[in-house]
């Protein structure tokens, strides 16, 4: 008869930024993809769109990874701001960049109450899940 040891449990990372780190790659790409659809109007100098496209898009690929540091929440909500902006070029970015917003905030809302109804399950049960 063999004893195995139930394998150690790993620590779960928190929801709320893997929320908000993900609504932000997503948009990433929304832009990046609005870049084209910019360049292919010509709505702008090609380079004015490519420009700020890739600045955007630069912008919130790096905002991804600070998500959860100082200041990451407010800079991500600041670069919702810019998504809308994109608006001015192609006018479809203004609905879709409030559907953006609207996961932001829901990301933001969701991912810190799932987190603090972890923490309340871990504080009730400091023996750790059942076995499995």
């Amino acid at each position: 008869m063999s004893t195995q040891q139930p394998a150690p449990t790993r620590r779960k990372r928190p929801a709320k930024p893997q929320f908000t780190q993900m609504t932000l790659l997503l948009e990433a790409f929304l832009v990046g993809f609005a870049t084209l659809v910019a360049y292919g109007l010509r709505v702008a100098p090609p380079a004015t769109v490519w420009t700020l496209g890739g600045v955007t898009f630069a912008i919130l690929l790096l905002l991804s990874g600070y998500v959860g540091r100082p200041g990451g929440y407010v800079a991500g909500s600041l670069a919702q701001l810019a998504v809308l902006g994109f608006g001015v070029l192609v006018p479809m970015m203004y609905g879709v960049g409030a559907v953006f917003v609207v996961l932001w905030v829901v990301s933001l809302r969701l991912g810190a109450r799932i987190d603090r109804e972890r923490a309340e399950w871990d504080a009730a049960h400091p023996e750790g899940p059942p076995p499995v």
